[in-house]
């Protein structure tokens, strides 16, 4: 992006588009949003194309640059490489996912032009604080004008949807999900507006300068213009106007009457929230936790007693280096406040608060300098072992959270093959860790012919005795086109017994599914996609978050609205191992905070076992039929106890076979087969 000498512009930019990570690092006060070496590092040496306003035009479509020695690309054969475009009417393709229903966003979240020179633009552009805005090329006017209303992410509660926005939040009813129906908007504008909710809580993101306690929607005052720097003088850009009504942080909401959400406190932070975890400590049943995870800009101590920007060697206490850790009481939330600022990149040798960097990152000319990390993207925690992944800008980060208010750095990794490190999924067993790398951010496209399949990916790590290993990436194997914001973003396991299976989103990519039973070859078996929005022009759409919720796949549509989809059968995935998916049930669901799943001993269950034996040959075909007609003959006679021990004598055979298997995978299930054969429930 051309760098725009606005006082206001590059703040607001920090706040908007490091909600999609679009620069790869932040300067502690002086967020900058030109784009760092390693976003450029995809792109030929050419003139860019111009705007009409003049400027260069960042959102245009160009050509990826010739790949790099030894690396590969995505296949442009895949049916999803070409499909004609459009908005509502764009051509779709899927494999292994059926499509059930697209709820389009309700009116008043939608900016409501294409057109850059529509005066809503301007006027949106006002709200966010931009002074002069004609200074920016138009399509910039036009994609901050609509990210300022884009979909965000999702949260789950009974029969309940929960999807942010940056300009509030959509409560859906979705009891029959293929007439989920609008519940009730509320609007309350601040970016991201990621959501969570627990109980009668719903929490919410807010990140960007026009954010107001009272979620009111007019802003602030533009910035006044800068004075002009002197001759060979770069304009640095400064902080908003301290404002005591401005608010960045965690909003909390009663949702005790769901239809009418009322705010009920307000916790300020220094860099805001870009993102935010609930945690629940098992052995505190009176206060859940938020962990806040700030990426944008420090904010003035005279707006906020006690925050400071400076590097660590100058000020001990820099709001840098950190995340903030929300204590919150269940019968009183409105006592809700900050109650630690874990230094979880300190260097535990010497003291040193940036004790963590990137160690050097692909660029333009090869490796990077290394690059320090100052703040958490996103963080998973996983209570039931007492751990969490934080995806830390450079790092790949494990905790020991077992002290909610306290956690603890066990290890840290990096990859040169890593720009942005965005998010992270823990298998349901504990023992593998998918990372993402948000590469170009939301807006750059970057699952093209020539984009490495390495970079912009998801990178699998094993977990073993607190410390992570690599195994392998996994990239959305279909090329997209130049005008397709594309690259790793949010998902969420689905409950396939004996296998370790992720939906992920990858924004206009479309929806990918990936089981990384096996760490070192993960592999798709479903997909997803739609052509471009726009043929022509990069434009923000796609898909934020796509996790699976009760039997159902949930997609957050940035610029459409909300998706709907089932799982159906080929051969990558039967009949029975959904069914014993949607057989599993969850009160809630925060997708950042993990719960483990348990499956129920049925025979579905079983079934699932017995066509992953079959897939994976580890048993005989004999052995196979023999097992089949006994799951049948148990369950047409309603489970007689004749059939029941029929079922029983197969185990000690399944027992032995798993303790000779030479696959981990293959053992597990023939253990879990076998106990179900032993004490099936009816």
């Amino acid at each position: 992006m051309n760098r725009v000498h606005t006082m206001a512009f590059p703040l607001l930019v920090a706040s908007l588009l490091f909600c999609l990570c679009f620069a790869t690092r932040i300067q502690a006060q002086t967020p900058s949003p030109s784009p760092s070496p390693s976003q450029e590092s995809a792109k030929p040496a050419e003139t860019k194309p111009t705007s009409q306003a003049g400027g260069e035009n960042p959102f245009a479509p160009e050509p990826a640059a010739p790949l790099p020695a030894g690396m590969t690309g995505s296949d442009a054969n895949d049916p999803r490489a070409r499909l004609a475009p459009g908005m509502y009417d764009a051509a779709e393709t899927s494999m292994g996912i059926k499509h059930v229903v697209l709820l389009k966003k309700p009116v008043a979240f939608e900016l409501g032009s294409a057109d850059p020179d529509d005066p809503k633009v301007q006027k949106t552009l006002g709200l966010l604080g931009v002074g002069d805005s004609m200074k920016m090329p138009k399509p910039v006017q036009l994609v901050i004008a609509q990210l300022a209303f884009a979909n965000s992410d999702l949260a789950f509660q009974g029969n309940h949807l929960f999807q942010g926005n940056f300009y509030g939040i959509n409560i859906y009813e979705i009891s029959n999900p293929a007439k989920t129906t609008l519940l009730t908007s509320m609007i309350c504008p601040g970016g991201q507006g990621d959501v969570s909710v627990y109980k009668n809580l719903l929490f919410m993101s807010v990140e960007m300068p026009n954010g107001r306690l009272d979620c009111g929607t007019g802003g602030f005052p533009p910035e006044p213009q800068p004075p002009a720097a002197a001759a060979g003088e770069e304009k640095k850009p400064t902080l908003p106007a301290a404002q005591k009504e401005r608010f960045r942080g965690v909003r909390i909401f009663d949702i005790t009457d769901v239809k009418n959400p009322k705010q009920v406190a307000a916790v300020q932070t220094c860099r805001g929230s870009h993102t935010h975890t609930l945690v629940v400590d098992p052995n505190d049943k009176e206060n859940v936790y938020i962990y806040v995870s700030g990426t944008s800009f420090v904010r003035q101590s005279e707006e906020l007693a006690g925050c400071s920007g400076e590097a660590p060697e100058k000020d001990k206490n820099t709001a840098l280096f950190r995340i903030d850790v929300i204590k919150v009481p269940l019968a009183a939330p409105q006592e809700a406040q900050v109650v630690s600022s874990p230094r979880v990149f300190i260097d535990p040798r010497t003291g040193a608060l940036n004790g963590l960097n990137n160690g050097g990152t692909h660029g333009k000319n090869g490796l990077e300098k290394p690059s320090d990390s100052n703040q958490c993207h996103d963080i998973t925690v996983y209570s039931a072992i007492g751990l969490a992944a934080g995806a830390c800008s450079g790092n790949g980060i494990l905790l020991d959270i077992k002290d909610p208010v306290n956690p603890k750095r066990l290890d840290a990794v990096n990859d040169p093959n890593y720009s942005y490190w965005h998010s992270a999924s823990f298998s349901n067993d504990g023992k593998k860790v998918v990372f993402t790398d948000e590469w170009g951010g939301g807006l750059g496209a970057r699952c093209r012919a020539n984009d490495p399949n390495k970079w912009g990916a998801d990178a699998v790590f094993s977990l073993k005795d607190n410390k992570l290993s690599f195994a392998s990436y996994y990239k959305l194997p279909a090329a997209q086109g130049d005008s397709e914001n594309c690259v790793a973003h949010n998902g969420s396991l689905i409950p396939v017994p004996g296998r370790d299976i992720e939906v992920q989103a990858w924004y206009q990519g479309g929806i990918s599914v990936m089981d990384f039973t096996d760490a070192e070859h993960p592999v798709e078996i479903a997909y997803f996609d739609r052509g471009p929005i726009d043929p022509k022009m990069l434009v923000l759409g796609g898909d934020w978050s796509a996790y699976w919720y009760n039997g159902h796949i949930y997609a957050s549509e940035i610029a459409r609205g909300l998706d709907v989809f089932e799982l159906t059968p080929t051969k990558f995935l039967t009949q029975n191992e959904i069914d014993a998916a949607e057989a599993v049930r969850v009160a809630e669901l925060n997708v950042q905070n993990q719960e483990r799943t348990e499956w129920p001993r049925t025979l579905g269950v079983a079934k699932a076992y017995v066509d992953q034996l079959e897939r994976s040959q580890a048993l005989p075909g004999g052995r196979i039929t023999a097992l089949r007609q006994a799951l049948q003959s148990a369950e047409s006679s309603h489970m007689k106890q004749k059939e029941l021990a029929k079922l029983k004598s197969l185990a000690p055979s399944l027992e032995k076979s798993a303790a000779t298997t030479k696959s981990a995978a293959d053992s597990t299930r023939l253990q879990a087969l076998a106990e179900i054969l032993k004490r099936p429930a009816r």
